[in-house]
């Protein structure tokens, strides 16, 4: 397994010296312009100098994940798409050509979602949450409604689009499930919210760079046996993103890695046992006492907790990793 942290852009700050103090070799990297400064990653030039950055300070950039640039007319299948699918198409020949083999994306219009980011957790670390009767109070999208057939259809589109480019780049896409597995968000229904659509997502392609991310929390908030799904997609899933939540899919918070119900020793050791040999990261983690909440779920000082328990699970059990 390939232990990785996710960097959001490309610019070294503290995050990258106690990613390399931690020993964490392997970068995932959302290189959106916003975030970047630079020119989309379809720029060849953009990719490879983001590449070459993360190599000079010791990092190996092996994935890419989210949405690289706005993604909005993909998603909901407005004029414009077929442009920033020929976007798409270049930026999996950049990544094919650089050695950036996988790619974890999503198909959710509003993103992942969260109605707070303020819960109270284990000695006051705070933690995202959602519930349901609070989401229902927002005003819907100005684009709203979408339904769930019109997203659906959209995104057989997509696919019939960019994996054959995939393909061709030598690049996986790994799927990630929607978060929260709701119906609808803001007037916009969701497709990805039970094990039963991500069967129907992987059915749409036999393609081998058609594959999944292996959210666990997102899984666990869908109520899924998260045992029995692993080995149902086994063959399919590239990166696995390891995280707890405790609620349902209408309310629940995120909290510790040892603090939900999810025996992540057990699935590590699943893991291992199955021969998954592709990407791992922690993932959601509550922001400690040493952190501000700028980034809720994505402080360093949660993620110094959550690579460190990963890393002492694994030594234990004596897990490869590296």
């Amino acid at each position: 397994m390939k232990l990785s942290h996710l960097f959001f852009s490309d610019r070294p700050d503290l995050s990258w010296d106690l990613c390399s103090q931690m020993g964490i070799r392997y970068a995932v990297a959302k290189l959106a312009p916003e975030l970047t400064g630079r020119a989309p990653v379809w720029d060849f030039d953009s990719l490879k100098e983001a590449k070459d950055r993360f190599a000079a300070h010791g990092f190996d950039l092996i994935a890419l994940e989210g949405d690289q640039f706005d993604m909005s007319r993909l998603k909901l299948g407005l004029p414009g798409r077929e442009e920033d699918a020929d976007r798409y198409r270049q930026m999996l020949r950049n990544m094919g050509r650089l050695g950036i083999t996988t790619l974890c994306y999503n198909f959710m219009p509003t993103g992942w979602f969260r109605t707070t980011s303020s819960i109270r957790e284990r000695g006051g670390a705070l933690v995202t949450g959602f519930d349901a009767s609070e989401a229902a109070k927002l005003p819907d999208r100005p684009y709203a409604p979408v339904s769930r057939e019109r997203i659906w259809e959209n995104y057989r589109w997509f696919l019939e689009e960019v994996l054959p480019a995939a393909e061709e780049a030598g690049v996986v896409m790994g799927l990630h499930p929607d978060d929260p597995p709701v119906p609808s968000i803001e007037g916009v229904e969701r497709i990805l919210i039970s094990p039963e659509a991500i069967d129907r997502a992987l059915a749409l392609s036999g393609s081998p760079s058609h594959g999944l991310t292996f959210c666990q929390g997102t899984f666990r908030t869908m109520g899924a046996d998260l045992p029995s799904v692993f080995r149902r997609w086994k063959d399919r899933i590239r990166f696995i993103h390891i995280r707890d939540v405790s609620g349902t899919p209408s309310h629940f918070h995120e909290t510790f890695h040892d603090n939900g119900p999810t025996d992540i020793p057990a699935m590590l050791c699943l893991y291992r046992d199955e021969g998954f040999d592709g990407i791992i990261r922690s993932d959601h983690v509550p922001t400690l006492a040493c952190d501000d909440n700028t980034h809720p779920s994505y402080s360093m000082g949660g993620t110094l907790f959550g690579v460190g328990y990963l890393k002492g699970i694994m030594d234990t059990l004596k897990i490869n990793y590296e």
